[in-house]
């Protein structure tokens, strides 16, 4: 055995020697998973560092649409300081693959659990700093590369971070309940959104234009410092899974997972990225560049557009959950199918609905925009880590899912603004529709994997 894999005894223990507990459980009414972790704690372990990394970084996202331009690229004209500022959010998807490979690597060998905590505290502190970054009137170019370093390291972490939650609830449920438990973790991206922007809409509400853009658009990241301790003590208490137990103990850890993923899944790898673009391309074109849109160029004010993107964030926590939950009878392949598409469709309805700069008419559009891609994300919680063996699942779940991030989130607001900019509007719902084309065609190419063991 390995001496990774032997320093990682001591957490697994506890694990190996309850993972043959019944998986029928939850259906005579208990509240224990398969490895004897009861139910709530493998819920809230990961739900909760979830919540926290996404709303990590969705206030940089936020931040970038509302005031990052002129704090950080203010020599830029208007239109290029936004591509500025999204191209510094765009880095954090380039770096989330390496991410997954580093997470991956140690998750595959070590275990889930410890890597998780890893996770939280780069991410954690990497958007705290950010918070505390001068502007480019104090530090000059430096502060724009300073905050491109945050956003690289940002990534990173996020990397990490998706794969290892997914695996804690799946690979801790009963086979015919692993969608119910992978709905807490793919709940995660619903509240830190929800709260991310409830935080921004308060500052918002309660300062003027001078004191939002000198400093309270930092207050977020700040209290990433408390979000962090908040999660680590919750993390800190959960057990290694049952299935990674088995992995030690049958000393089947691999030297190098991501060689093993490209060599022994390549179709799965890539047509699980596929899968993944229109989830991605639906949430940041609806988030980041509506939100940019509707304020910059529609004029509407930035609290009722904040507003109406916490009213949104409720369809999309509603498509995860209804999903998600439902995925254990229905399958994960048939309703990822049916979120691509709708969302074909609604990419052709959502900038209509946006231009007519009606209140209503804009919730509807993002609300639906939003929920149709709940309906792709919630099964992937368990969909893409049954697609990878035990030996090489946090590595190839995690690849997949932020291949697809760089593919689907990463342009997304980029090609959006250039896209509205040069043909209007409409195009850019043709570009969403076209994005959610592609994720039919891959899932079309997929399996079923809802009736598979997690060996």
């Amino acid at each position: 055995m390995s001496s990774d894999a032997t320093a990682a005894q001591t957490d697994t223990t506890s694990a190996r020697t309850t993972a043959q507990a019944s998986e029928d459980s939850l259906s005579k009414g208990g509240q224990e998973a398969a490895g004897g972790e009861s139910l709530r704690r493998v819920a809230v372990a990961s739900f909760i560092g979830t919540a926290i990394e996404f709303y990590d970084f969705y206030i940089y996202g936020t931040a970038a649409a509302l005031v990052l331009n002129q704090a950080f690229f203010p020599t830029l004209n208007p239109v290029n300081a936004t591509l500025a500022s999204f191209s510094s959010y765009a880095v954090a998807f380039a770096a989330r693959p390496l991410g997954s490979v580093i997470f991956g690597h140690f998750g595959d060998r070590v275990g889930r659990k410890s890597v998780l905590v890893a996770s939280l505290l780069l991410m954690g502190l990497s958007t705290a700093c950010v918070g505390l970054l001068p502007g480019y009137g104090t530090w000059g170019v430096w502060a724009p590369l300073l905050l491109i370093v945050l956003r690289f390291l940002q990534g990173i972490g996020l990397g990490g971070e998706w794969g290892g939650a997914a695996l804690l609830a799946v690979e801790h449920a009963p086979r015919k309940r692993r969608g119910l438990y992978a709905a807490f973790p793919q709940l995660g991206p619903s509240v830190g959104f929800f709260a991310a922007t409830g935080v921004f809409w308060l500052l918002s509400s309660a300062l003027d234009d001078a004191a939002f853009r000198s400093w309270g658009w930092r207050v977020p990241f700040l209290l990433s410092f408390l979000l962090v301790g908040v999660g680590l003590f919750v993390r800190l208490k959960i057990s290694e899974t049952p299935v990674f137990a088995k992995v030690l103990d049958a000393q089947e850890a691999g030297k190098v997972p991501t060689v093993d993923v490209l060599r022994r899944h390549p179709r799965e790898l890539l047509l699980g990225a596929g899968g993944m673009i229109v989830a991605y391309g639906l949430f940041y074109t609806a988030t980041t560049y509506c939100l940019s849109y509707a304020t910059g160029t529609l004029g509407i004010s930035r609290n009722t557009m904040l507003g109406l993107s916490l009213v949104a964030c409720l369809f999309l926590a509603a498509g995860t959950w209804l999903a998600a939950t439902r995925s254990d009878g229905a399958g994960r392949r048939k309703l990822i199918l049916a979120g691509s598409a709708l969302a074909v469709v609604w990419g052709l309805v959502l900038f209509p609905l946006l231009d007519t700069g009606q209140p209503v008419l804009i919730a509807v559009g993002i609300g639906g925009a939003l929920f149709c891609m709940g309906v792709v994300y919630g099964p992937m919680g368990a969909y893409l880590p049954e697609l990878f063996s035990a030996t090489v699942r946090y590595s190839g779940a995690s690849l997949a899912y932020n291949l697809g991030g760089v593919l689907g989130g990463a342009v997304a607001p980029l090609v959006a603004t250039r896209l509205q900019s040069a043909y209007g509007s409409a195009s850019v719902g043709w570009y969403v529709s076209a994005m959610a084309v592609v994720s039919l065609l891959c899932v079309l190419a997929l399996p079923e994997t809802r009736e598979r063991e997690l060996v």
